[in-house]
């Protein structure tokens, strides 16, 4: 148990018996392994938050970057900015206002859904070239196959 008896003397007699204090953090420790590996698991679910059914490619995955910027379009068409809606005609604007740390521009990782016709998709990314984002990602999902 958490709680054990101890002895105040050296010598055993009959003096009164005082309460140790004792945590047991094991079942501590369980409790944030289990929260740990749940974060593990859906941390890297929460990093699209516009639905998008990618196309499937035999690609290698890229390395998650902190300062990297996704921009999805959706099967409607409409364009996203990091799960924010861009209005119709106001992509120039969303990407000039787009932090740049040191002049530096951050990686773009493009999500297209994939019903999408090439035109719309090439539409973006010459608007993305033209913001000065040269570094483009295109994400899709990992296939086992050759399409």
């Amino acid at each position: 148990m958490a709680m054990g008896l101890h002895r105040a003397g050296a010598r055993g007699g009959n003096r009164a018996r005082t309460p140790m204090a004792e945590i047991n953090v094991t079942p501590l420790v369980d409790v944030m392994l289990v929260l740990l590996i749940i974060f593990m698991v859906t941390a890297p679910l929460l990093t699209a938050g516009v639905p998008v059914d990618l196309p499937d490619s035999r690609a290698n995955p890229l390395d998650q970057q902190p300062d990297q910027v996704t921009i999805s379009i959706d099967a409607a068409g409409e364009i996203y900015i990091d799960a924010v809606p861009v209005p119709a005609g106001g992509l120039s604007q969303a990407l000039d206002n787009l932090p740049r740390s040191g002049g530096k521009a951050p990686l773009i990782t493009l999500r297209a859904d994939k019903v999408l016709d090439w035109g719309r998709v090439a539409a973006v990314m010459g608007e993305l070239n033209h913001a000065g984002f040269n570094s483009i990602s295109l994400v899709t999902n990992s296939s086992v196959s050759a399409p």
